[in-house]
C-alpha cells in the first residue's frame, strides 16, 4: 500500500501548490528545476559528509544527495506523510525524522551540510530567521548551507512591487510565500552567522513544458499533462499559477545558494 501524500484530505481547489502538483504527478518541485539542485547538490560537498535535509518533499533530492555517497543522511519533515514518502524511496541508505525544520532535535554541532529546497520561502521573517539559526547550530564550524529559494529581481524592485508579487504567489498557490531579493538573502543568512559562498539563479519555468521535460521526462509530463486535463478544479489551479508565473516571469527565479558557517 502506498503511503498517502501530504494534504490528500484537501481538494483540488484548496490544497497547498506544491501539493496538488504532486498529486498531479509532478516529482521535482523545486523553483530553478533539476538542474538547479544539481548544482547546488555538486557545490555542497555531499561526499563523505554528514548530511540533513530540511523538509525533503517526495525525495528526489534525497536520492541525488545518496548518490554522492555522503557519510550519513538525515531528512527531517514535520508531515509524517511526507516524512513516511521520502523513508519508503531510500530505504536503510538514511533517516527521516518527523520534526520541525526550526526544532530538529538534532545534536549541536554534528553535521557538515544542511541542505533545503523551497521551503524558507514559504516562512514569515520570524520562521525565516528561526530555520536559519537551528541550522547554524547543527552545523560544525566551516559547515555548508545549501538552500534552493524563490528569489525576487532586482535587487532594487520596490516595497510595493515584492508585496504586490508575494499576494499574487499567495492567492495562487494557497501558501503565504514571502520570497526575497537575493540581496535580502545575503543579509539574513548574515545575520544568522554565515557568510555566503555562491548564488547561481535560474529561470522560474516551474510550469513550462521544456523544464518539465527536463525535469520529469517526456512519460512524466505526459501524465501529468493527462492528469490535469481530466480534473477541471487541478486545471483551473495550474493555469492560475502558470498565469502568475508568466506574469511575473522577469521578477522571479530560482536561486542556489551556498552559505559557509563562520
Amino acid at each position: 500500500m502506498s503511503t498517502p501524500l501530504p494534504m490528500s484530505d484537501r481538494s483540488d481547489a484548496d490544497a497547498p501548490g506544491h501539493w496538488l502538483l504532486a498529486r498531479l504527478g509532478k516529482r521535482v518541485l523545486r523553483p530553478g528545476g533539476l538542474e538547479i539542485t544539481r548544482t547546488l547538490i555538486d557545490r555542497a560537498g555531499i561526499a563523505g559528509a554528514d548530511v540533513v535535509e530540511l523538509a525533503p518533499g517526495l525525495g528526489a533530492t534525497a536520492q541525488l544527495v545518496l548518490a554522492k555517497t555522503p557519510k550519513s543522511y538525515v531528512g527531517v519533515d514535520a508531515d509524517p506523510d511526507a516524512a513516511a514518502t521520502v523513508q519508503s524511496r531510500i530505504g536503510d541508505r538514511g533517516t527521516v525524522v518527523t520534526s520541525e525544520a526550526e526544532h530538529t532535535g538534532l545534536d549541536d554541532g554534528s553535521v557538515d551540510v544542511v541542505l533545503g529546497e523551497a521551503m524558507l520561502t514559504m516562512q514569515g521573517e520570524k520562521g525565516k530567521s528561526a530555520i536559519i539559526a537551528e541550522a547554524a547550530r547543527v552545523l560544525r564550524p566551516g559547515g555548508r548551507y545549501a538552500i534552493h529559494e524563490m528569489a525576487l529581481e532586482p535587487d532594487t524592485l520596490s516595497d510595493e512591487q515584492k508585496t504586490e508579487i508575494r499576494q499574487a504567489l499567495a492567492r495562487t498557490i494557497r501558501v503565504n510565500a514571502r520570497p526575497l531579493t537575493t540581496a535580502e538573502w545575503t543579509e539574513l543568512l548574515e545575520a544568522g552567522g554565515f557568510e555566503v559562498e555562491s548564488v547561481t539563479h535560474a529561470p522560474m519555468d516551474l510550469l513550462r513544458p521544456g523544464r518539465n521535460i527536463a525535469d520529469e521526462g517526456l512519460l512524466g509530463t505526459l501524465k501529468i499533462v493527462f492528469n490535469v486535463l481530466r480534473r477541471p478544479d487541478a486545471r483551473k489551479r495550474v493555469l492560475g499559477m502558470r498565469k502568475v508565473f508568466d506574469k511575473y516571469a522577469d521578477e522571479m527565479s530560482g536561486m542556489a545558494l551556498i552559505a559557509v558557517k563562520k
